[in-house]
């Protein structure tokens, strides 16, 4: 703001209140006290305005501060939630990498077991169908057996 630079009033205007409030009789007045009391008038808003104006400006500094540290506050806060999340999402991570690597090893025992199961029914197979070709083999020598003792017996 502009602030005109006032002369000094070089002298008192006698009153029997405090220099805020000032009496003025018309007809005792002295034409060089009431420009000293104008001025004194001029002098002491200046100061009061000069005052007001450093009071202002400390509130505003002390404004700034409290919301600089509610505002450290309120981020503090929130960055406690978003290490914890971090945290937890890295656990959650790692345990997805470790029930992976678990699920691979199933992967490969259920193979194993898979191809054993196969095998298994293949030899399964082969002694049925072994079975099988016993048992044709086996009807087949009854039949030449029979056979060969209707030729003999006749």
């Amino acid at each position: 703001m502009y602030s005109p630079q006032l002369p000094l009033a070089h002298g008192r205007v006698p009153s029997s209140s405090s220099s805020s409030s000032f009496s003025f009789d018309a007809q005792h007045a002295d034409p060089g006290g009431l420009e000293a009391a104008l001025l004194q008038i001029m002098h002491d808003h200046h100061h009061t305005s000069l005052r007001l104006r450093d009071q202002a400006e400390r509130a505003k500094k002390d404004a700034i501060q409290n919301a600089a540290r509610v505002s450290d506050l309120l981020v503090d806060a929130v960055n406690s939630g978003v290490q914890e999340s971090f945290i937890n999402e890295k656990r959650i991570e790692h345990e997805i990498r470790a029930l992976a690597v678990t699920i691979s090893r199933f992967m490969k025992l259920t193979n194993q077991w898979l191809t054993a199961t196969r095998a298994i029914n293949t030899a399964v197979k082969e002694i049925g169908d072994f079975e099988n070709w016993m048992k044709t083999m086996e009807f087949d020598c009854k039949s030449i057996t029979a056979a060969i003792q209707n030729i003999h017996q006749a």
